[in-house]
């Protein structure tokens, strides 16, 4: 073979792969628009029996075509705490089966010689265009998984036509044979190599559709074929713990569970591997690459099968395979721990986990805000430094966890998404916007809390009392920013406004009678400075927060 023709067939195979791996993503982006904020219903209310975890990751991943994505999700939901350890495994072990979808697929409808009256690409992308040309965001998206479908089926042909016919070069198969020939050495081989190719290649349906291909034109056996399929079963687990990197410990851990979940099936299924190979030739004894899809299938029910009553037993093993560590003090240690800084791939889904972070953000900044009190009773000039640094510090992570939400939020954005999902980010960086204002409003109160007693500036029982009245108005009003973003659906907007009107109030009556101690010499102008700007930056701190629950709303107006 000349090099002219090798790099052909590398360009002809390559860019038959990339219509291939387009179409799965264009496919996947659709499913999840068409119905994505269902499924983060779906996945948000997931509990710990392991059944239900199940069948939700095997309904998902049937759905979005995408095990992957299902497993980098449940990393960020396991991070967040939205699911627990055990309940993360149920998951994975049901996305394992779902994923078993594609390959049906692929051999039923990807490897039939087609008929000469219709072509069945282009049939499935004209019923598209009924979907493609309405104003309705639920259809087009369903378009938009046909087209992906059509475009599947397109990247297959293609796949086929690429594939050089082996039989032209003898020494090729004599190699592929020479490798087979080693017994159970050689299934051990193709296991490691299903692995690699999986791991580079970054999607096990496009090495699944290789592997169909390679056993439907007779390069590899069966038994090749299956060893190749359990090899990319844990290279298919990458992904995960890629996403996995910069999550925190328990999305580690649930990275290394579908890891260790793969790799105890790979061994399983080896010790079994001449029985169930028997089984699946007895099915199909024509057909080999529907016996390799039945085997896709049977390898992975089993083992759910088996190892969903060893979920504990697995929780422990990853336990012990990445410890707790120390900890440090709280504020030093947070991080964004909802999302992680791996693959952004799921566009709708991934908003769930910017509204559990927006959760943890608000509750950063109660606790900021409980630090303000202690200002109040410092004794010297060090105490009133360390006391302002550590809600300094907190103003520094308010701003980086603004940023980080931000950078998140615009990716998600800018991908394939519903307009139902573009509004809901758009509120969310209002909301994350308003947030860091509001730490910032804090820190702005403790700056003056330290002026105030770097001047030596006392104030009266009776002022101090008033700024405790606005401290806790303001404090009541947080605690319903707080609960309004559990579910923004359900926000209360009308307690919100209550408790911004009440503060309002209360900054009101403070200001007439600030304007009237003045008219009569009460105090001086320093203690009047300072006291007329806490009660000032109180307000401001009060419209931040309102601002956050009005951005859940956009049409809510105040009264």
């Amino acid at each position: 073979m000349k090099a002219t023709e090798i790099l052909l067939i590398i360009i002809n195979f390559t860019g038959s792969l990339a219509v291939f791996l387009f179409a799965m993503k264009l496919m996947s982006e659709g499913l999840q628009k068409a119905a994505g904020s269902k499924m983060r219903a779906v996945l948000g209310k997931m509990t710990g029996r392991p059944l239900n975890g199940i069948l939700t990751g095997m309904g998902v991943t049937a759905a979005i075509q995408s095990s992957s994505a299902t497993t980098v999700m449940v990393v960020s939901f396991v991070n967040a705490g939205l699911l627990s350890l055990g309940g993360a495994v149920a998951v994975i072990m049901g996305a394992n089966i779902g994923t078993t979808v594609t390959a049906w697929i692929i051999t039923l409808l990807g490897l039939g010689e087609g008929s000469g009256y219709f072509n069945l690409p282009l049939i499935i992308a004209a019923v598209s265009l009924v979907f493609m040309f309405t104003k309705r965001d639920k259809m087009r998206s369903v378009g938009q998984t046909i087209i992906g479908l059509s475009l599947l089926l397109v990247g297959m042909s293609l796949l086929k036509a690429a594939m050089p016919d082996l039989s032209e070069y003898p020494s090729m198969l004599q190699g592929l044979a020479s490798l087979s020939g080693y017994g159970f050495w050689s299934v051990l081989l193709f296991v490691a190599i299903g692995a690699v190719l999986t791991c580079m290649v970054q999607a096990s349906a496009a090495t699944m559709a290789i592997t169909l291909l390679m056993l439907h034109n007779g390069w590899i056996g069966l038994d090749v074929a299956i060893a190749l399929v359990m090899g990319e079963n844990i290279g298919t687990t990458v992904t995960a713990n890629i996403a996995a990197i910069v999550a925190g410990i328990a999305g580690k851990r649930a990275a290394r569970a579908h890891l260790v979940f793969n790799v105890l099936g790979v061994t399983l299924t080896l010790i079994l591997f001449r029985p169930i190979l028997s089984v699946v030739q007895l099915v199909f004894p024509n057909d080999a690459p529907m016996a390799l899809s039945l085997f896709h299938t049977m390898f992975n029910v089993m083992n759910v099968s088996i190892q969903s009553w060893f979920i504990p037993q697995i929780v422990w093993i990853v336990t012990r395979m990445v410890p707790e560590k120390k900890k440090k003090n709280e504020s030093d240690d947070y991080r964004l721990t909802y999302i992680s800084r791996g693959p952004v791939g799921t566009a709708e889904l991934n908003l769930q986990s910017a509204k559990k972070e927006l959760q943890l953000f608000s509750k950063q900044v109660l606790r900021m805000y409980a630090l303000l009190p202690e200002l109040r009773t410092v004794r010297n000039a060090k105490e009133m430094d360390a006391a302002v640094e550590r809600i300094a510090r907190y103003e520094r992570l308010t701003d980086r966890m603004d940023m980080e939400l931000t950078k998140f939020l615009t990716t998600v954005g800018s991908g394939g998404i519903s307009a139902h999902g573009s509004e809901r980010i758009s509120a969310m960086l209002r909301v994350s916007d308003n947030l860091e204002s509001i730490g910032d409003s804090i820190y702005q109160i403790a700056l003056t809390r330290k002026n105030k007693f770097s001047d030596a500036v006392h104030f009266s029982e009776k002022l101090n009392a008033n700024l405790a009245e606005m401290s806790a108005l303001v404090e009541n009003a947080l605690l319903v920013m707080d609960g309004n973003l559990v579910d923004y659906d359900r926000a209360d907007l009308r307690a919100a406004e209550e408790a911004e009107r009440e503060v309002n109030a209360c900054r009101d009556r403070l200001r007439n009678a600030h304007l009237e101690a003045l008219k009569h010499n009460q105090y001086g102008y320093e203690v009047g400075n300072a006291y007329s700007s806490l009660y000032a930056q109180y307000e401001k701190l009060a419209d931040f927060i309102i601002n956050v629950s009005e951005s859940l709303n956009p049409s809510f107006k105040r009264h």
